[in-house]
């Protein structure tokens, strides 16, 4: 990827603008990750969640990837999450349940770093806020404790969607959410109020569920006109849309032409009008 195609946090770490994602790959996990690294994508999102992730085929895929190009584990940017235990198959839990809930994160943590075979972690996600704030606390102090002792670089909420908790979460911690990563869809009216939020403080809001959630944004004559009149997608258009509008998107795509046109988005720019044209529809 190109230089210009990454993004600095809030934290200071450097991060590509477009990432892949890896839930529901199931066994095809260590393949497709493998060929999205050697596509050109620099970020990988996953979680310890075996109910949607196979992260330790997420672990094998990276590693056959730097065996075969010389890539070294430096040059990526990785990020997991810890889950809650309310999102996990009950038999399939990575942890112990019955522990308390600093213990479940650390237990989680060291569950990754063998999954994925790395000592640290670029970045690590709050699969989604506790609805208890005394708990949310406790979970993200925790995690606090990993970035504290250098395991991982930065740390970030995904599925919070009530901007009050979001903002308490800021106010309140000490090392400050630096990626929010969310469901982009009308429903919470793609998020606006918090997008802004993140925008002031150069926290990196990355969208998940960009294309299945949109296909009215997808078929709108001004994403048509624009992919017409520029010899690209429909789905390029909108992921190019959002780079230029402080969005990193994830994407999940089983396609290796796909893959190849995502990455492409960052060999042009959209322009003004076309910009606005799309930011109606918003």
């Amino acid at each position: 990827m190109p230089d210009h195609a990454f993004v600095v946090s809030a934290a200071g770490v450097r991060m590509p603008g477009i990432i892949y994602g890896t839930a529901w790959k199931q066994e095809r996990t260590a393949e497709l990750v493998e060929q999205a690294i050697a596509a050109g994508f620099r970020g990988i999102d996953t979680a310890c969640q075996p109910k949607h992730y196979d992260e330790a085929g997420v672990g094998a895929g990276i590693a056959a990837a730097c065996a075969k190009s010389g890539l070294t584990r430096a040059e990526l940017y990785l990020q997991t999450k810890f889950t809650p235990l309310n999102g996990h198959d009950p038999l399939r839990i990575p942890y112990d349940p019955s522990a308390g809930l600093a213990d479940q994160v650390a237990q989680s943590f060291a569950v990754s770093q063998r999954n994925l075979q790395t000592d640290y972690l670029d970045g690590l996600v709050l699969h989604s806020p506790l609805a208890d704030r005394k708990q949310l606390l406790e979970v993200w102090q925790a995690m606090e404790t990993l970035a504290g002792a250098g395991k991982v670089k930065q740390l970030g909420i995904s599925n919070c969607y009530d901007f009050a908790l979001f903002e308490y979460l800021y106010q309140t911690a000490e090392i400050k959410p630096a990626v929010v990563q969310n469901r982009f869809y009308a429903d919470t009216g793609y998020d606006k109020q918090i997008r802004a939020f993140c925008r002031q403080r150069q926290i990196v809001y990355q969208s998940f569920w960009t294309l299945t959630a949109n296909p009215r944004v997808l078929a709108h004559p001004a994403v048509t006109a624009a992919a017409g009149a520029r010899g690209r997608t429909p789905a390029q258009i909108f992921f190019r849309y959002l780079r230029q509008h402080g969005v990193v998107p994830l994407t999940g795509t089983c396609s290796a032409a796909h893959m190849a046109e995502d990455l492409a988005i960052f060999e042009f720019t959209l322009d003004a009008d076309e910009c606005a044209a799309i930011s109606a529809l918003f």
